[in-house]
């Protein structure tokens, strides 16, 4: 695809996706969505791990309201379904680690875009903000399936009725998100990160993410059953026996992701 609300670049076993609309805040209209859901999927099959981020001084400002001519003339349980559930699911259903590198304000479908990653790291200078009762809307693109996850119920729906700034500090004790890092450090910090995943045993990052998302559905003994499950196909990769090898060796592991 020829990407032109965003862009795509892979190196080093990272794929970096940037939400390209620096004039809009990144603002998510048809395109972007299309785009961002190509990407990733090309991404995964490309890299091993995938970084989503924003242009400019925003990650992004949420639902471009003037896409497709005014607000009166969207249909947003149509949008929502046709094109926010295949991008946002796309993101969950990755199978190579996800980090959003929250660059700038978060604000309405752009902070649920960003929870949707696995992992979310935020600059200092960031904030969320479940923007939506500020238009007479509940928050949406998974925000109500992620947000009482995280923060749990009594911060989520404050969070949602009073449509507060929420810092990425704040974030980080709330536990909204992984950690924040200082503005001038950001990117080299995102790069840190995520050669880190890059450079680690793939296999079980996917693995991982099954089990600890199971938890919420499972009985202890169903999720101790799936831990024996997913353990097992983890110690039947070469980067088990690497890892075991490495620990007896007192070296570096070198995982190639299989």
């Amino acid at each position: 695809m020829d990407y032109q609300a965003i862009t795509l670049a892979v190196r080093d076993d990272v794929a970096t996706i940037t939400l390209n609309r620096p004039d809009m805040m990144n603002a998510l209209n048809t395109q972007m969505r299309a785009e961002l859901t190509h990407a990733v999927k090309a991404a995964e099959d490309a890299a091993r791990v995938i970084v989503i981020t924003g242009a400019g001084r925003a990650f992004c400002s949420g639902q471009d309201l003037g896409d497709g001519g005014n607000a009166a003339a969207l249909d947003l349980e149509r949008t929502l379904r046709d094109e926010y559930v295949p991008m946002l699911k796309a993101i969950f259903d990755c199978k190579v680690p996800t980090i959003s590198a929250v660059n700038g304000p978060a604000a309405g479908a752009g902070a649920n875009l960003a929870l949707a990653a696995d992992v979310v790291i935020a600059s200092e200078d960031a904030y969320f903000i479940q923007a939506f009762t500020r238009i007479g809307l509940i928050p949406d693109a998974g925000g109500t399936y992620w947000l009482p996850r995280q923060v749990g119920a009594a911060k989520a729906m404050g969070a949602a009725l009073f449509a507060d700034k929420i810092s990425a500090t704040q974030a980080e004790a709330w536990g909204m998100i992984y950690e924040t890092a200082p503005a001038a450090e950001f990117d080299a910090h995102i790069t840190a990160r995520a050669t880190h995943l890059a450079q680690g045993p793939t296999v079980a990052y996917r693995e991982l993410k099954a089990a600890i998302r199971g938890s919420f559905e499972n009985s202890l003994d169903e999720q101790l059953a799936l831990e024996a499950k997913l353990q097992g196909r983890c110690g039947k990769t070469r980067d088990f026996q690497e890892g075991v090898v490495a620990f007896m060796e007192k070296r570096k592991a070198i995982y190639e992701g299989r």
